[in-house]
């Protein structure tokens, strides 16, 4: 076994691979940006080598000054994690070359699998099913655009390099294709390095299911079972669970022969991921599954796979590496219990799902499930990297339990001012038909109405928040600048009825002094001069109507089209004198990885658009000025 190891990625991935290098006695060695320097990843290794800027480009995607770190520290292998490198075959191959350990495929897998297309073809051979559609090396747009026209829409347009749901577009119609075709290529170039796409027919209640497999230098290839990923939202996952709900023990095992025939085409080494999509109209059938792409690294949801197993899949991928053979064989991985895992993002489900960066002040995760972060109290969230700040999982006997350990761990998850979807996944775990188990890819936007409304705080909230917006001013008449009576000034008992007038999340609101305060407790979060409760994974931040002035990002009632967040204009698709319809985009802001359109909040004229291609924007800039129709 090798005694050190250099993990190239951050976050969470880099603390996750540290825990299991600490528990084999094996030397940590961590790589940072800039804007990392203070992050828990290099906190927690036990040498930490700063590798360039902020930006992944000039940084962690820069394979020359991973691999000179390595050798600079004598690591004697490294762990790509996920994203960034993890995929990159001529980076494997450098590794190699340079006698450390790589921790993942051969670089002929990876190869092999890293392109869609080219995956799609060897599938077909090796006799695993297909998603129908377009994976030729004719990439014009008029090539694509009747392939898409020829497999009917809707269609699926995804970059071949493409991972984590960057690069893809679901197209409904065929007068937005070459829109939907621009932003992949754009997508796919900035994430990857590859504008190339593939198109597929898209599955109208798709569910995602893949396989965990791991293969060793020995030959030797198993499965850990199935996951479900279906919960998702702009194909990002939101929620994963293990085993898949409705899975049968016929259709898991012709799935998971599947996966295991996919990994050995490629002779596969290590960990990886066999997704599958399925049509989920009529449950889940071995017929109705098909191959959607190989992940030829650590998913971010193993986690799942691990709980149920009772494998720790990181020193799986040590052991395999160092040249051991699997430790377990096929008829010793079982199922035990339901796990699931929801991802805790740094973004505002009210404004969009925008992501939301800034300073940690206060970040405080729940006590009764796993946390797997790269996040502390104090630490920053920053722009340039992708805003998953923590992933909880909950493992128990049985799929309706562990939903409910895992809305309570969301419930009780604190952080400020830092926005975060803990709320919105509380709602989506307590969802009837989540509980049904009766989920696909459409989830999230089926049921948005009811994932995205926020409940009202709790009376306990509202009366504490009265009281502190009211102190020291209230005079023992009950008088106070915050007061206000109902219309007759009295109740009808003849007392006063006393009210506070307040601002709770930045809208104004009114609040019962409570004249019983027995049962109160005064103590109350207090942050940036506002008064702050969290409930059930939402946060409520109430303060005194002096202080409620802010400017809003986003579209304004005036028309104004502000910046949400700091980032590069990647398009600007109106200019100045275009008449546009609501919901037309105006601006395409790429921040965190990801396109943000901002579109017209009405019909109307383009008055003007302060910014071009190309240009660094700060928050709340106003980017561009919608006038509305006569």
């Amino acid at each position: 076994m090798f005694k050190s190891v250099l993990v190239a990625n951050r976050g969470e991935i880099a603390c996750r691979v540290f825990r299991t290098a600490r528990a084999m006695g094996i030397r940590t060695i961590a790589v940072y940006s800039e804007a990392d320097a203070d992050a828990l990843h290099v906190r927690e290794a036990d040498e930490a080598v700063l590798i360039g800027p902020a930006a992944a480009r000039e940084s962690y995607l820069v394979a020359e000054k991973v691999l000179q770190a390595a050798k600079d520290t004598g690591a004697e292998a490294i762990h790509p994690g996920y994203g960034f490198l993890s995929e990159n075959a001529d980076f494997a191959e450098a590794v190699a070359a340079a006698g450390i350990i790589w921790i993942g495929p051969k670089p002929e897998s990876i190869r092999a699998m890293g392109l869609k297309d080219a995956a799609k073809k060897l599938m077909i051979e090796a006799g695993v099913p297909v998603t129908p559609g377009y994976q030729g090396e004719d990439q014009s747009d008029e090539t694509l655009t009747a392939e898409a026209s020829k497999i009917g829409f809707p269609v699926l347009i995804k970059a071949v390099a493409g991972g984590g749901g960057k690069g893809m577009k679901k197209v409904d119609r065929a007068e937005d294709f070459a829109d939907g075709l621009a932003s992949a290529r754009r997508e796919g170039q900035s994430s990857f390095g590859d504008p190339r796409v593939l198109i597929e027919s898209y599955i109208t209640r798709p569910r995602h299911i893949e396989v965990q497999v791991f293969g060793d230098s020995h030959g030797t290839v198993v499965h850990l079972n199935e996951r479900d990923c279906s919960l998702q939202r702009r194909h990002q996952k939101v929620i994963e669970e293990a085993p898949a709900p409705g899975m049968d023990e016929a259709t898991r095992e012709a799935v998971t022969a599947a996966a295991v025939r996919a990994a050995k085409a490629v002779n596969y080494q290590g960990a990886g991921t066999i997704e599958f999509i399925a049509d989920a109209s009529n449950g889940l059938k071995a017929d109705r599954i098909w191959f959607m792409e190989m992940n030829t690294r650590l998913q971010v949801e193993h986690p799942v796979t691990e709980a149920i197993t009772g494998v720790d899949l990181v020193e799986w991928q040590f052991r395999i590496a160092a040249g051991e053979p699997i430790p377990l064989k096929q008829e010793d991985i079982g199922i035990n219990g339901w796990a699931m895992e929801a991802r805790l993002y740094a973004e505002d489900p009210a404004n969009g799902f925008l992501p939301s960066i800034g300073r940690l002040d206060h970040f405080v995760m729940p006590e009764d499930a796993r946390v797997d972060t790269g996040v502390m109290q104090g630490g920053e969230v920053s722009q340039f990297y992708d805003p998953m700040i923590a992933k909880l999982i909950v493992h128990a006997d049985t799929r309706e339990d562990a939903a409910a350990d895992l809305a309570d761990a969301c419930a009780d998850v604190e952080v400020w001012p830092v926005k975060t979807n803990a709320g919105f996944l509380v709602r989506c775990l307590e969802h009837p038909r989540f509980i049904a188990g009766d989920v696909d890819t459409g989830f999230i936007a089926a049921e948005s109405d009811a994932l995205l409304r926020v409940g009202e705080p709790s009376d306990h909230a509202k009366a504490v928040a009265a009281m502190r917006i009211a102190s020291p001013d209230f005079d023992r008449d009950g008088w106070s600048p915050w007061a206000v009576y109902d219309n007759a000034g009295f109740r009808l008992n003849g007392g006063r009825r006393r009210q506070i007038r307040a601002v709770m999340n930045g809208a104004p609101m009114v609040v019962d002094y409570p004249d019983d305060q027995t049962n109160l407790t005064d103590w109350v979060n207090v942050f940036d001069g506002k008064w702050v409760f969290f409930e059930d994974g939402d946060t409520f931040a109430f303060e005194r109507p002096v202080y409620a002035a802010g400017a809003a990002s986003g579209p304004a009632s005036d028309g104004s089209l502000r910046a949400p967040m700091p980032g590069k204009i990647v398009a600007a698709p109106a200019v100045a004198g275009d008449t546009v319809a609501k919901g037309a985009p105006i601006v395409v802001l790429e921040a965190m990885k990801m396109e943000h359109a901002l579109i017209a909040p009405f019909d109307g004229v383009v008055e003007s658009v302060s910014v071009q291609v190309g240009d660094q924007v700060g928050d709340g800039v106003v980017l561009a000025v919608v006038t509305p129709a006569e």
